[in-house]
């Protein structure tokens, strides 16, 4: 791991956001699905995976300095961050207050929660982090995928880790992964969700295809992203067997969306709804799934090196190394720039004349490996998924738009529906 230079950091042209390996993809758990476990191999045999001081002092520094606008969040992930130890993050928040010199300075956390006690609920509540605790759903689900290394279930864990958030009084939200473990549960992962606590949810698809030539040149189990080329020998390649399937993705945030209009809005907040009101509301800014063009959200491994996206990391993606070049340089880079507009200008004309082209914008490009049906490449796994729930939640999502827009709550759209001025969801 190089040293870093002395480097004087620039203020970017517009904010960015960076994802932080500090652990690199070390883990506890062993979870199937994990696609960031085998990054190992990307880095060498021998490597030292904890982010040493002289890196993530110079990171938390020039990272806010490079950022043109408050908030300046940090998002800490993994592998498992907590493996770092409160000492680490200790660190991370002394230099924060050190160069922060007045601006507002936020941080997230993502953890599977196994390692959590009251030493790291003290701190997390001290220094206000906000949480992101992964959790699949009740046990049956949860332990079906998200395992220990001896193959056991790590829920009971993971509802102990809770319990120290919650005598805390840690915010946490939580992140769950839909598969196929769970994508025919929709109605009771949201009822277990909002039963331990959780009024911030985010639901995140899980599809991997199985390695192609280049992942196994690598020594991966994945395949690599797709090139949106018609050459591309894995377009419409099979997915792994615990990948969810498109239109149960669909039917799983139906039967959420189906409660949450008529009992929770204004209450619980989803994700992919709350992006999505944004969307019929015209309203800009959002996840960097759904938008035109991406480019702005970025990885960070141990080391200093910086990857386009959390997904990418893949040699070819690398935009540098902090140690070695200005952060805001490489958010601004022509490299970083080409590959969030390739998002945009590698749409097949499908996606283009879609409908809801308005609310995916063809979705993340990590997932659109299928053929349309005129034969181009680039449409998204999830396409039928997403036209099927997009559909269903229109009328609701214009209601709610309209009401935003007269200066009224969306909230009042459950009344609407109370007073049969709108259908009931079926």
């Amino acid at each position: 791991m190089s040293a870093p230079k002395e480097i004087e950091e620039s203020r970017a042209s517009a904010p960015f956001h960076i994802m932080v390996k500090p652990i690199g993809p070390k883990c506890n758990l062993d979870c199937t699905y994990c696609f960031y476990l085998e990054k190992e191999v990307l880095f060498g045999d021998g490597e030292r995976w904890k982010m040493d001081d002289a890196t993530l002092e110079s990171y938390v520094r020039r990272y806010i300095e490079a950022q043109p606008a408050d908030p300046v969040t940090f998002a800490w992930q993994g592998g498992e961050p907590t493996l770092c130890g409160v000492d680490f993050f200790e660190k991370v928040v002394k230099w924060q207050k050190q160069y922060g010199k007045g601006r507002q300075i936020d941080n997230a956390f993502q953890t599977n929660g196994t390692l959590l006690d009251d030493e790291w609920g003290a701190f997390l509540k001290r220094e206000n982090f906000l949480v992101g605790l992964s959790i699949d759903g009740p046990a049956e689900v949860h332990d079906a995928l998200r395992v220990k290394r001896s193959g056991a279930g790590s829920h009971a864990e993971v509802m102990k880790g809770l319990e120290f958030l919650k005598k805390h009084r840690v915010d946490f939200n939580t992140l769950t992964c839909v598969n196929r473990a769970n994508q025919d549960k929709g109605a009771e992962v949201y009822a277990f969700l909002k039963g331990i606590g959780s009024r911030y949810m985010q639901f995140i698809p899980i599809i991997e295809r199985l390695p192609d030539a280049e992942a196994k040149k690598l020594g991966l189990s994945h395949a690599t992203p797709p090139k949106f080329a018609e050459e591309d020998e894995n377009l419409d390649a099979p997915v792994t067997d615990w990948s969810v399937q498109p239109k149960a993705y669909g039917r799983f945030m139906w039967s959420m969306f189906k409660r949450w209009v008529q009992h929770d809005v204004g209450k619980i907040y989803v994700q992919l709804f709350d992006v999505a009101l944004g969307k019929w509301a015209g309203v800009p800014g959002g996840l960097c799934v759904y938008s035109e063009e991406c480019g702005r959200a970025m990885a960070l491994e141990h080391d200093g090196s910086l990857y386009s996206c959390d997904h990418y990391v893949y040699p070819e993606f690398k935009i540098g190394n902090i140690n070695e070049q200005s952060m805001a340089e490489m958010a601004d880079s022509p490299q970083q720039k080409a590959f969030g507009k390739a998002k945009r200008e590698t749409l097949p004309k499908f996606c283009i004349e879609c409908d809801f082209r308005f609310t995916c914008n063809g979705g993340c490009p990590k997932h659109r490996f299928l053929l349309t049906p005129e034969d181009d490449p680039g449409l998204n796994y999830l396409c039928s998924g997403y036209r099927f729930i997009f559909g269903k939640m229109d009328p609701y999502m214009k209601a709610m738009a309209e009401l935003y827009r007269n200066g009224q709550p969306p909230a009042a759209v459950m009344q609407l529906i109370k007073e049969k001025r709108l259908p009931k969801p079926a």
